[in-house]
């Protein structure tokens, strides 16, 4: 069974940063790429970052390039991603989940994700 719990979500002014932390169960984290999404109002859940087993290959969507930083630990099967200067456009629920595939209907199963506002 796939076990994906996201946090570390907030209220953060604009150019602020955060860190997002995903735990995973050891069956799913174990030797899989993982990645983060992110759904914003009124809008389709999208990419926003993956990293594979070694943590040696990361992928961006091009909103985030630069700013954000995807990495994990595997000791610990745990995922992150460091977001620094947060705007506006980055106010989402941020999911991460097992798999490379960077199209959110390629999964059945999400986890409860994790809230991220950004004021102006």
């Amino acid at each position: 069974q796939v076990q994906l719990v996201e946090s570390g979500g907030g209220l953060v002014q604009a150019g602020g940063s955060l860190r997002l932390s995903c735990a995973a169960s050891r069956r799913t984290f174990t030797g899989r790429t993982m990645g983060w999404f992110r759904q914003a109002p009124g809008k389709e859940r999208e990419f926003v970052a993956n990293i594979n087993w070694s943590g040696s290959t990361t992928y961006y969507a091009d909103s985030v390039k630069g700013r954000f930083t995807i990495f994990r630990d595997n000791a610990k099967n745990a995922l992150y991603l460091e977001m620094n200067g947060l705007n506006f456009e980055d106010t989402a629920v941020y999911y991460c989940n097992a798999g490379g595939s960077i199209q959110p209907k390629d999964y059945t199963f999400w986890g409860q994700g994790t809230q991220v506002t950004v004021s102006s």
